[in-house]
């Protein structure tokens, strides 16, 4: 009766540990994967998600920044629900194949799923890209511009030109009496009296 015991026992241990053996391991859910592609771009991909998972791709590459999303329903796959882990190892091992992590990519592939069903792939659903520092950039130019603007607006003033006297010129008779007055002071009055004796002279002629 003891030995039946024992063996009861011991049959139920062995089954413990055996569906201990083939529980599936937990999926590796926001967990971030960092790698770079063929042109050395550097990229992050990073999982969320339980049934449903979706997969966020980040990368830089001179100056830009681009990114891509993928879902889908790897679980279905016996081979992910063993080890997610591996899964996702393989998927950053074919993405660094690429030059272009998000491009040539509509469909995520990996060797130990190649059986699975259609919806255990990870599609691709949104992609896009932009320049880094874009706000920088703006200042930048915004800058460049108001230092133009304020260079042409300022203009040199020179000074003035200077213009020659011109002496008035007297024309007409009254320039003749003038003279023929200064002409007859000169003969008949003393030099220091010439001016007062054109005058008056200039008056009776006049």
């Amino acid at each position: 009766m003891k030995s039946f015991a024992l063996l009861f026992l011991v049959l139920i241990c062995g089954m413990g540990g055996l569906g201990h053996k083939l529980k599936p391991k937990k999926r590796s859910n926001g967990e971030e994967i960092n790698f770079r592609t063929k042109t050395k771009d550097v990229c992050t991909m990073s999982m969320s998600g339980d049934e449903e998972v979706k997969l966020r791709i980040e990368c830089k590459s001179r100056g830009m920044s681009y990114w891509c999303e993928f879902t889908g329903k790897p679980s279905a796959c016996r081979a992910f629900r063993n080890n997610p882990k591996i899964y996702w190892n393989q998927i950053a091992a074919e993405l660094r194949k690429l030059p272009h992590a998000c491009e040539s990519t509509q469909v995520l592939k990996t060797t130990m799923c190649q059986k699975a069903p259609t919806e255990a792939l990870m599609k691709q659903i949104a992609a896009g890209m932009e320049p880094e520092d874009l706000e920088n950039q703006d200042e930048s130019l915004q800058k460049t511009s108001m230092t133009g603007a304020g260079k042409s607006s300022v203009k040199k003033i020179g000074k003035p030109p200077i213009l020659p006297l011109i002496k008035p010129t007297h024309h007409g008779q009254g320039s003749e009496y003038e003279t023929e007055a200064m002409k007859l002071a000169r003969e008949h009055c003393w030099e220091s009296l010439h001016g007062f004796c054109s005058y008056i002279i200039g008056i009776f002629r006049g």
